[in-house]
């Protein structure tokens, strides 16, 4: 009685492997830069929607939050401030798409009021495309 066995060899697996490997080290570059793409707009919209927070502020309280008090002043309760009318935003921002803490300044460069901006996905000052620094002025 002859048995035979039906399944895959080795080899067969093998090329099936290989072929996975190769479609997917075409797919994942563009995948991993489309996911570096919307973190930048991720940054973008947060640093925006912090950019009203800071002018109600001001509307509310005549300047823009110092330096020293920094953006905890917009979802922490402080009464000590006067005109203080928050919170203004509903719970902490814990930073941008890279887990970085927004860099707040006051007062901005070139005549700005405040400078309000993420390094990036590099982290660092300076930077190209998907590395570059990202500002409320740009």
């Amino acid at each position: 009685m002859k048995y035979k066995k039906s399944g895959f060899t080795l080899i067969e697996l093998l090329v099936v492997i290989v072929i996975i490997a190769l479609l997917s080290s075409l797919v994942a570059p563009k995948f991993f830069g489309k996911l570096d793409n919307a973190k930048v707009k991720t940054t973008k919209a947060q640093i925006e929607m912090l950019s009203t927070t800071l002018d109600a502020f001001r509307l509310d309280v005549g300047r823009y939050p110092t330096v020293e008090e920094g953006l905890k002043v917009l979802w922490v309760k402080s009464s000590d401030i006067k005109g203080w009318n928050g919170a203004y935003l509903p719970k902490k921002v814990k930073g941008d798409a890279w887990e970085r803490e927004f860099i707040y300044k006051v007062p901005g460069k070139d005549g700005n009021p405040y400078d309000l901006y993420s390094l990036g996905a590099d982290g660092e000052v300076g930077g190209e495309k998907d590395k570059a620094d990202i500002s409320i002025w740009e």
